[in-house]
């Protein structure tokens, strides 16, 4: 008869990662497409060289775009009628390997393609493919994306710029009526770009239908300029250069104002709504908010790349922080001789390993917002409910993956001390990078409130569906629910369960039942604390529903925050029977656990309130994470391998191995100088010795 050993008393340094294997396992189902880009991103012409000028890098980086169209990387996502591949996800994959280049080149490309390009694609219609396309794909038309204003950000149906239709002429007048009507922070707007896609309130025949998309020249690309000038605006057209940046200085981003700037009535990306030459206005969506977020909805696309080049900005991190950290030492505490290895102190473990687990938690949750996002936009599975679900995990992944990707580079920065510092080793440009990308695409503390509002909406949808009995019983769960928690019988349970035996207690936290069951609850219990909270809003006046959508703003985030958490490790563990042999899984699932016991410990306040953790459970959530993160401490250099960024990726000095050879320099000099026995004696030994010296 055999017996299975139980996961708790596995010994993690008896198993083994299968680098090779979890690296193709983690590339995915574009794995050749991310190949292709990385490949791509080793080349010098693609390199960002430290050091420019602001004016040198905006130079280089446009060069590198013509590089880009040569090589045929940025057509993928585009129609076959106009040389694309009609291959969502491979792009999406793709475009998310260019931060290896340089991250200024991949927004920048992201400006060009991702939405300059995408907006005339998804909002316009077959006659706007043909005629525009061409152009934008090979770069003869560098152009900018025109929707944020400086008084409306992330509000975009609050936008002050019109469009206004004269059936006399057949054009829409645009115009930007005061100043914080201006067009602010758009790439290829300060010097590059000779066209936009502008958004803009349609009006026509007095009525305002709302945001709407217009294709608008911007420059005179038959002026004579010196070599490296911009071409001049055409008349109406104002701009400005917004200047140097905090990051991403390679994108000459700027603003932009229109002076009743005239464009033809066939300019409009008429998709969802188009103006007859007699000014009449037809849309296929009838409701005009619907109409606004479909609009708003095919553009999501740029939260969703967010999401994984912010993971792989942190993975980038990671593998030069964990790579050095195996190879620098400090300090003799261990030994008289040999001074220890950053990774085996225990803080430096634990400042990192978990980074590591929640990288790969958001690794594999990506996987599954690239998937619905290709199903969706190849049309395998694009229906309204499954538009507003991607929209919902995109809105949820892209907060998380962002925050995480400036802790994991401050954290790994700090982790490689003086030498994390250096540009040459590329995490603080990283980060100084990544910084905007918490407030692209959306302001990250918006979204989640998108993603809370969708949770209160489907939790209220489940009460219309359900009979007075179940409201009853609904109400009698609630009631049993608060008998149970509030009044500490669960917190006394688990104390006299676990009473005498620390072991026992760490046993059912691993468990992956209990970590569902406690990271779900906290997302159903907030939820229906602020459904309760906020029952009545709907039919309040519209200040009042405000003033208390207000009042519990920071509940409702929390709620989101929590909501995507359970996404990630969810996706973690789902992951988790996809990987390629047994000691991968044993060593990922510890990762998993990591992750999971993370996320309740960031939470054990939540959890001891709410009487779902007693407090001698919750003294023990720390305290195993330390041991599990020794425990995974061999692992530590695989893991990070797995991601498939080589020295020739990273480019940083002190993730070539070069920190290891001074380190051996330094550990033979030693050796030989204490062998000739000229060594000096400590001050405190010949003191100890009674030497003339003391």
């Amino acid at each position: 008869m055999t017996t299975t050993t139980p996961r708790h008393e596995i010994d993690l340094a008896s198993v083994r990662i299968d680098v090779a294997a979890l690296g193709e396992r983690l590339l995915g189902r574009w794995a050749e497409q991310r190949r292709f880009i990385r490949t791509l991103a080793t080349d010098p012409r693609l390199q960002r060289i430290e050091g420019q000028t602001m004016a040198e890098h905006r130079a280089r980086i446009l060069d590198q775009l013509h590089v880009l169209v040569a090589e045929g990387a940025v057509q993928r996502a585009f129609p076959k009628a106009v040389g694309g591949h009609d291959d969502h996800g491979g792009s999406i994959a793709g475009f998310e390997e260019l931060l290896v280049a340089d991250p200024s080149l991949q927004i920048k490309s992201g400006v060009q393609w991702g939405l300059f390009a995408s907006a005339v694609m998804h909002l316009g219609t077959e006659e706007h493919h043909r005629r525009l396309l061409p152009d934008i794909l090979d770069l003869t038309i560098p152009g900018a994306f025109a929707m944020t204003e400086i008084g409306h950000g992330s509000d975009v149906a609050s936008i002050g710029t019109t469009a206004t239709y004269d059936p006399q002429t057949e054009e829409f007048v645009l115009h930007t009526p005061f100043r914080a009507a201006w067009k602010d922070y758009l790439g290829n707007a300060a010097l590059h770009g000779v066209a936009a896609v502008v958004f803009a309130q349609l009006i026509t025949k007095g009525v305002n239908h709302g945001v709407h998309a217009f294709y608008v020249p911007l420059r005179d690309t038959t002026a004579e300029v010196a070599e490296g000038e911009p071409f001049p605006f055409l008349p109406g057209i104002s701009g400005e250069d917004d200047g140097l940046k905090g990051g991403l200085n390679g994108i000459d981003n700027g603003r932009l104002a229109f002076d009743h700037v005239r464009v033809p009535r066939t300019n409009l990306l008429n998709r969802y709504g188009d103006v007859a030459p007699d000014g009449t206005y037809t849309s296929p969506i009838a409701s005009p908010g619907r109409r606004f977020f479909t609009m708003l909805g095919t553009l999501v696309q740029g939260r969703v790349s967010l999401d994984g080049s912010a993971n792989n900005a942190a993975k980038m991190g990671l593998a030069i922080a964990v790579r050095y950290g195996n190879e620098r030492r400090q300090f003799t505490g261990a030994s008289d001789t040999e001074e220890t290895v950053l990774l085996d102190y225990r803080r430096h473990q634990r400042r990192l390993i978990p980074l590591i687990a929640e990288t790969y938690a958001g690794h594999f949750a990506h996987e599954t917002l690239l998937e619905k996002f290709d199903e969706v936009f190849s049309g395998a599975n694009d229906d309204d409910a499954s538009r507003q679900d991607l929209e919902t995990l995109a809105a949820a992944l892209k907060p998380l993956s962002t925050w995480h990707a400036l802790r994991t580079l401050q954290e790994s920065r700090e982790a490689c001390g003086g030498a994390g510092f250096m540009a040459e080793n590329r995490i603080t440009g990283l980060r100084a990078d990544l910084d905007v990308y918490v407030t692209f695409e959306g302001d990250n503390t918006v979204l989640l409130q998108l993603v809370a509002k969708r949770l209160l909406s489907d939790r209220a949808a489940e009460f219309r569906d359900i009979d007075a009995g179940g409201v009853l019983r609904y109400v009698a769960e609630k009631a049993a629910d608060a008998a149970l928690y509030r009044t500490g019988f669960a917190r006394a349970a688990q104390a006299f369960a676990d009473v005498g035996d620390a072991r026992r207690s760490v046993n059912q936290l691993r468990e992956t039942s209990l970590q569902r069951e406690l990271l779900t609850d906290r997302v159903q219990t907030m939820v229906a604390e602020l459904g309760d909270a906020l029952k009545d809003a709907a039919k309040a006046p519209r200040e009042v529903a405000a003033e208390k959508f207000n009042d519990h703003q920071h509940e409702l985030i929390e709620a989101a925050r929590a909501y995507a958490e359970l996404i990630q490790w969810e996706a973690f563990t789902a992951a988790l029977s996809t990987l390629p042999d047994d000691g991968t899984r044993e060593v990922l699932t510890r990762v998993r656990d990591l992750f999971g016991l993370t996320l309740i410990e960031r939470n054990l306040a939540w959890y001891l309130i709410h009487g779902r953790l007693s407090t001698g459970r919750a003294r023990t959530v720390s305290s195993y994470i330390d041991r599990l993160v020794a425990r995974l401490r061999p692992h530590a250099q695989d893991l990070v391998d797995a991601w498939g960024y080589g020295p020739e990726h990273l480019r940083a000095t002190i993730a070539t191995g070069v920190e290891a050879e001074r380190q051996a320099e330094a550990a033979a000099y030693y050796r030989e100088l204490r062998a000739s026995g000229k060594a000096p004696v400590p001050e405190k030994h010949a003191r100890s010795a009674g030497s003339p010296a003391a």
